[in-house]
């Protein structure tokens, strides 16, 4: 039910966008309106949700540590996974951004039949940190490489990631291999939590709703590419006019164009109200960001409050009389 309920909820929003582009009176709020709704959500969500974590006060120095921590002159320190200074910190946050390194690291357990019953067992689980680094860097690709509708001239690193992108020049067009990554990445990862029970029971239609998304944004993307051909310098025209906030609506750019702006528009609107907001709270994220120097310098909770201290004495001053009558020793007369 969770998995029909995302996919119904993807083939809705199909629908709406197949109608707003086979009618004419509604490209222009498909093609202009629609876009840029859902830019100021995305805008306005993402730095909401930032700032509101950035002000939640983080007492503790918690930073999540492997390895040796700087203590004893004698012991090697774990400059990256135990970093003493803010150069550390960055090379591990780049680390953890650029190579996913603490999924990397991820492990499996089960339970296996051995000569004695049931024994906990550990296994290598690479294939999720392959998928998801296949995932997000064929994302990242594909977005530098939509740069090149939006700016004029298109930067020469730009093109240079499209040549490397289409290397495998298979007819006209050439075949771009984060599409094809991208597609399976994300059909590994929908796979993976309908297959593997420990994942199908936790995950939720707030996990399958953006693969279903994205997974409907990349075929779309795909169509418009290879089989339902668009009109590049109308939609390289409207995307420039949509940037430069002068929008125009150029004629005969295609229905399938329509279909997948509003799609992209509906993922970026619900963008910062979903699970998809890791890639900013991992910036935010105190057992990563945080110095591994508590042996070093002693933190105090900014945020105590100040605390009236009622000593004893000044219990027993206090009630004094009530005590001798209640038969209880004071130190006193």
């Amino acid at each position: 039910m969770k998995v029909l309920f995302s996919f119904l909820a993807v083939i809705l929003l199909i629908l709406v966008a197949t109608m707003g582009a086979f009618i004419t009176n509604l490209h222009f709020v498909f093609g202009i309106i629609i876009p840029y709704l859902a830019f100021a959500m995305f805008v306005g969500g993402f730095i909401y949700r930032v700032v509101k974590w950035g002000r939640s006060p983080v007492p503790f120095r918690i930073p999540t540590t492997i390895g040796q921590q700087k203590s004893l002159p004698w012991i090697k320190q774990n400059k990256i996974e135990n970093p003493t200074s803010a150069f550390g910190v960055i090379v591990r946050m780049a680390m953890e951004v650029l190579f996913f390194r603490s999924l990397f690291r991820n492990t499996k357990t089960e339970l296996r039949e051995g000569q004695n019953g049931p024994e906990l067992s550990y296994g290598s689980a690479k294939w999720l940190w392959l998928g998801s680094l296949f995932f997000h860097w064929s994302f990242l690709i594909i977005i530098i490489r939509h740069l090149r509708f939006f700016l004029e001239p298109i930067p020469f690193a730009v093109q240079i990631l499209e040549s490397v992108d289409g290397m495998l020049q298979i007819g006209l067009p050439a075949i771009y291999l984060t599409d094809a990554f991208i597609l399976v990445a994300v059909t590994y990862l929908f796979l993976r939590r309908i297959f593997v029970p420990q994942v199908k029971y936790i995950s939720l239609p707030a996990d399958f709703f953006p693969l279903f998304m994205i997974m409907s944004i990349a075929i779309s993307g795909i169509l418009m590419r290879y089989f339902y051909k668009v009109d590049l310098v109308a939609v390289k025209q409207l995307a420039i006019g949509l940037a430069t906030f002068q929008p125009v609506l150029p004629t005969g750019i295609g229905p399938m164009f329509f279909i997948h702006i509003f799609l992209v528009s509906i993922l970026f609107a619900y963008f910062p109200m979903s699970k998809l907001m890791h890639m900013g709270g991992i910036f935010m994220s105190p057992t990563r960001n945080m110095i591994s120097n508590n042996r070093m310098v002693r933190h105090i909770n900014p945020w105590n409050p100040e605390v009236e201290v009622h000593t004893y004495e000044q219990y027993e001053d206090e009630f004094r009389e009530k005590m001798k009558k209640a038969g209880i020793p004071v130190e006193k007369e």
